[in-house]
């Protein structure tokens, strides 16, 4: 009765010894004590440090972290003083060069029914895309005539701008666009580009535009003197399934005379050499894999876990 009595009379100090008892606080206690921390009126300190401490530990960290900023930037531009925008100081993508396919519409198969334009229109499209910077007159407005078989080199300094060749659509014969403006897709009869690029990196490739990439590097003379020469045959299955390929222009080499490339930089009306494959007898209603090769001096194409280095692997299929 007496221990009754005292819970009674004190309830605070019952309360106090129980919570002590089960070691924890209420929602109450806590949600003071934070109060307190995010704002001490006695003290005046927000969480826990006064308005000087604040501000000297914020004026500590802004002094920091602008060293470290200025650091950073200088080592930036020190490293940057180094590098040339012309050409690359140290390059992974050298010679023997890569090769891609172009169109890139649906993967490494060019397929259409010659009965059906809407199949093979797109590839029409994209060629006569690709083939406008090549028209006759525009190559005669901004690039010159060169000597043919042989290197176009020229000195100067590396940022004076480049001459770049003529290279004339109308080179490409019956599949230039001119003639058959199909491209010989209505007939059954497809052509496919191969382009002698020349720049330093992937970023001058596109898939949009019907033709095979030749990768550009900047300085590259490709063949060690003799042109690079592409040639096509059926990769698997029966050879008689390609019967006739024809090229343009000429014998289908890349002319020297395009080569070396100095870069988009200075040489800025650069259009890259092509050679058009023209595939007027192939096996139709039938998947035909094609590797269309680039054989020169240097060049590197029977690398069987890399089916771009200087090959590409692609199929036809031609519907009637």
């Amino acid at each position: 009765e007496n221990k009754h009595a005292e819970k009674v009379q004190d309830p605070d100090r019952a309360e106090d010894k129980t919570k002590a008892e089960m070691g924890n606080k209420t929602w109450a206690d806590l949600a003071g004590e934070m109060k307190m921390f995010l704002w001490n009126p006695e003290e005046r300190t927000c969480l826990g440090r006064t308005a000087k401490s604040w501000g000297l530990i914020l004026l500590f960290y802004f002094i920091f972290y602008t060293c470290l900023a200025g650091m950073f930037a200088f080592c930036m531009y020190v490293m940057l003083l180094t590098l040339s925008p012309y050409t690359p100081t140290y390059r992974d993508r050298v010679s023997p060069p890569g090769v891609m396919i172009r169109p890139y519409l649906n993967g490494f198969t060019i397929a259409f029914n010659v009965s059906q334009p809407s199949t093979w229109q797109p590839y029409v499209d994209s060629m006569r895309h690709f083939l406008a910077a090549y028209d006759d007159k525009v190559q005669e407005e901004k690039n010159i005539e060169c000597v043919s078989g042989q290197y176009f080199i020229q000195g100067g300094n590396e940022s004076e701008e480049k001459k770049a060749c003529q290279f004339k659509r109308s080179l490409l014969q019956n599949c230039s666009g001119i003639e058959d403006p199909t491209f010989g897709y209505s007939k059954g009869q497809p052509c496919i580009l191969l382009t002698g690029e020349a720049a330093h990196a992937w970023h001058c490739i596109s898939y949009q535009h019907g033709c095979l990439l030749f990768l550009q590097i900047i300085g590259y003379r490709p063949g060690a003197g003799v042109p690079v020469s592409v040639d096509c045959k059926v990769q698997k299955g029966n050879e008689s399934n390609l019967r006739s390929v024809d090229f343009y222009p000429g014998n289908g080499t890349f002319d020297l005379m395009y080569y070396p490339y100095y870069g988009k930089i200075t040489h800025v009306n650069y259009t890259s050499p092509l050679v058009a494959m023209h595939f007027t007898d192939v096996k139709k209603n039938d998947l035909v894999p094609i590797q269309c090769s680039l054989n020169g001096k240097g060049i590197i194409n029977d690398v069987n876990s890399d089916r771009f280095l200087g090959r590409i692997i692609f199929t036809l299929s031609i519907g009637k």
